[in-house]
């Protein structure tokens, strides 16, 4: 045994040397970084406990260590223990060292030690994750805290760091140390929860650290900045950098974006005069993204509708947001015959012909003017707040009439920043644009990321066109690709792999991403489309894969095959009943909640459907809640930030974190008093057809027998299809889920949303239309 080990059996006495050497750190780590403390109540302030916390950077420990008022006990890799000059340092402070590659006995000796050290009174800290991050997202926890607490009497004490990565010492930019600091000093919050048990187990430890971080990126609000205002100062510090382009409009730079937005709001500012929301109809294109920033900058929600819906629809939409004007151009209108709500202005005309002048105002104000100063000047009443409204984007409307979900800057502001952390985008990136700004993807994946963070887009107005699409991506060396499952069949037939020889990330997303087709789209363009999740409602996105971060010694996981992803920095999530609303089983099908800075404000003039998905915590009011007190007295904070979102998604949850959605409550059947999930017979029935593109959409029609039947719409030839119901017949379902022969109804092509998901209500419109022919009763 080593004489390490031997000395770390004895109770740490803290000495002069360690009161010297805790004060030296505390003094550099308040030089280099801002500390915020949360919870330091939680911290028992004489009987021994063990810290569980996230682990981000080389400092965390001594951020840890000094944000709490109680000498902590680190366990410390052993190769870095050994370092020559950080040993002597280790043994002054008590430094616990373990390594996964010692021996078991030696490991044993380790884990005791500490356990040994709780039991004495001490405070140790264990980073739950066994080594730093290098994709941004919290790893598994390791199950060496619950070998530490076998058998202690003392409580887990769960901390959370949030704000360090992006410091110098995290790995972000792929490197540690060699980046230039975003500030000095760099803010961060140290977060301690309320005590748990000692026999929680890793993965709860790990929840509750999900949700302490939740809660901390409340603390990033004072260094946010609304939209304009960020893009603003994007365009100001990378005033050359290439910024969007489309078929019409060859590529400008942010300089040239910030100039022309300043012409078209100063244009736009009489036209939007006394008004709250202003309407677009615009495809995404240059001029739709101008014009957007144009109406944030005057002070205005702008708010995109969908040009994809019944007339009756769109002026629904309006009338919900009192529209008065909208934004459009003739050509499109001209494609689109649509009758369009209220005074209608043509972006043509409204930008015709600029003046010397003009031209010379706007150049002037975006180098030189204070950003206040040019809302002021636009016609602005007030300076824009964080919590203020920035669009409204009405729901899909795939299973009910669409719903205006109010989205605020700190709402999308925090998606980007979440999103950012994940994807570590450069100046080399560059964003394909297809996807249209009446979709919450569009809107903050395309128009505002990119705009906020620094990196190119380039539009095009329909995702559909696949020869066009394949032609920008290789002109424009675009690297980011947001899509549908159907637009990657598209692509597919219409693109050639040389084409997408740029793209580095395909993100799926709207629809359920079948392995059949990410097999195939890997297979033809030699990279993986991975799934990412988002609704409406969370601004959007919730959970995203990524990719994996491998190297010597290290591998981590940051994307799994038929997984959704993980969550996203900022963002926990959980599963519970249906019904009951209790948590359920680790792996078990459940309800999906979310709950983090990016969910919504609620549904414009509708609190009692607000009110219906937007929840209070469901723990609170049982027994043994583990929800401190200043948890629940947040839940009223501005914009929902305390509540739950209530997805409809039921979902499962893995150990290492990631999610998986197995269906949707809006998506069963209760057939003869059993629930029978339509896409678990969807993925089967494609199964047994052999097919990539999506063949299969169940829905179900009402019936005097059991209550409800299943129909199923295809695409398959009768040849084709005889085979797939002779596989179907003889496979493993319950007979309660299988469709007869009869209930199979074939149509050319299934009925979708301007976003390329599949519209239900019109899907279960079909079925009921083609049902009551086949009975004889049409």
């Amino acid at each position: 045994m080593s004489t390490e080990i031997e000395q770390q059996e004895r109770p740490y006495r803290v000495g002069f040397a360690c009161k010297l050497l805790r004060g030296v750190l505390w003094l550099l780590a308040r030089l280099i970084y801002r500390v915020r403390v949360d919870g330091l109540a939680n911290v028992p302030q004489t009987s021994g406990a063990l810290f569980v916390c996230n682990h981000m950077s080389w400092v965390d420990a001594v951020l840890v260590g000094t944000a709490c008022n109680r000498h902590v006990r680190f366990m410390m890799f052993k190769d870095t223990y050994e370092l020559p000059w950080m040993k002597p340092l280790a043994r002054i402070l008590g430094v616990i060292p373990i390594s996964s590659e010692q021996r078991p006995r030696e490991m044993i000796k380790s884990l005791q030690t500490a356990s040994d050290a709780i039991k004495h009174g001490e405070i140790v800290c264990i980073f739950g994750e066994g080594q730093i991050t290098r994709i941004g997202q919290m790893l598994p926890f390791r199950r060496g805290l619950e070998r530490i607490m076998k058998d202690v009497d003392a409580p887990i004490v769960p901390g959370a760091l949030d704000g360090v990565w992006g410091s110098i010492f995290s790995f972000e930019q792929k490197r540690f140390l060699w980046k230039m600091p975003r500030s000095i000093p760099y803010p961060v919050t140290v977060s301690f929860g309320k005590p748990l048990p000692a026999t929680t187990s890793a993965f709860e430890v790990r929840q509750a650290v999900a949700e302490l971080l939740a809660e901390a990126w409340a603390h990033r609000r004072e260094r946010m900045k609304p939209l304009h205002r960020a893009f603003v100062r994007t365009a100001r510090l990378r005033p050359f950098r290439f910024a969007m382009a489309d078929a019409q409009t060859p590529g400008i730079n942010f300089h040239s974006a910030l100039t022309r937005t300043i012409f078209l709001a100063r244009r736009l500012k009489k036209v939007w005069a006394g008004q709250k929301m202003v309407g677009l109809l615009l495809p995404p294109s240059v001029p739709g993204a101008l014009v957007n920033w144009a109406a944030l900058l005057c002070g205005k929600v702008p708010v995109n509708l969908n040009y994809t819906v019944s007339e009756t629809t769109l002026a629904s939409c309006a009338q919900q947001c009192e529209l008065k004007t909208v934004i459009t151009s003739r050509a499109f209108v001209e494609k689109v015959k649509l009758k369009i709500p209220g005074e209608v202005l043509f972006l043509e005309d409204l930008a015709t012909a600029p003046r010397l002048s003009e031209k010379l105002v706007a150049f002037f104000m975006s180098w030189f003017v204070p950003v206040d100063a040019i809302e002021r000047s636009l016609g602005s009443e007030r300076s824009t707040q964080l919590d203020d409204l920035a669009t409204v984007i009405f729901s899909s409307g795939s299973t009910g009439e669409p719903k205006g979900v109010m989205l605020s800057h700190y709402n999308v502001g925090s998606n980007l920043n979440q999103l950012g952390q994940i994807f570590a985008l450069t100046k080399r990136d560059c964003f394909l644009g297809a996807l249209p700004f009446f979709h919450s993807f569009g809107f903050t994946g395309t128009l505002a990321l990119t705009s906020v963070l620094g990196v190119g887009v380039v539009f095009h107005p329909n995702p559909l066109d696949a020869k066009t699409i394949g032609h920008l991506v290789r002109e424009h060396r675009i690297t980011f690709l947001l899509a549908t499952p159907t637009f990657l069949q598209l692509y597919m037939r219409g693109c050639t792999p040389e084409q997408f020889g740029s793209v580095r990330h395909v993100a799926v997303a709207a629809e359920k991403l079948p392995d059949r087709l990410a097999t195939a789209f890997e297979e033809q363009f030699g990279i993986r489309p991975f799934e990412a999740y988002g609704c409406t409602e969370c601004s959007p996105a919730v959970t995203v894969n990524s990719q994996d971060f491998r190297a010597a010694g290290f591998r981590q996981v940051a994307g799994k095959r038929g997984k959704i992803g993980h969550p996203l920095p900022g963002v926990c999530v959980r599963i519970i009943d249906p019904v009951t609303r209790e948590p359920v089983t680790l792996g078990q099908p459940g309800l999906l909640l979310v709950r983090g800075p990016n969910v919504m404000r609620g549904y414009l003039g509708k609190p009692e459907k607000t009110a219906e998905v937007l929840i209070d915590d469901p723990a609170e009011g049982r027994a043994g809640s583990p929800l401190p007190a200043e948890r629940r007295a947040r839940s009223n904070a501005p914009y929902q930030s305390g509540k739950w979102y209530v997805t409809g998604d039921i979902a499962t949850l893995d150990e290492d974190g990631f999610l998986q959605i197995t269906d949707r409550l809006s998506r069963f059947s209760k057939i003869g008093g059993e629930m029978v999930p339509h896409i678990k017979v969807e993925e089967k029935l494609h199964e047994c057809a052999g097919v990539t593109e999506h063949t299969f959409v169940v829905t179900s029609v009402a019936d005097e027998r059991k209550g409800e039947r299943l129909v199923v719409l295809h695409k398959l030839a009768d040849a084709s299809l005889s085979a797939c119901l002779e596989k179907f017949g003889a496979c493993d379902l319950p007979n309660l889920w299988k469709p007869k022969a009869d209930s199979f109804q074939r149509v050319d092509a299934f009925p979708l949303l301007g976003t390329g998901k599949l519209d239900l209500r019109k899907v279960k419109e079909v079925a009921l239309q083609r049902t009551l022919t086949t009975d004889g009763h049409g």
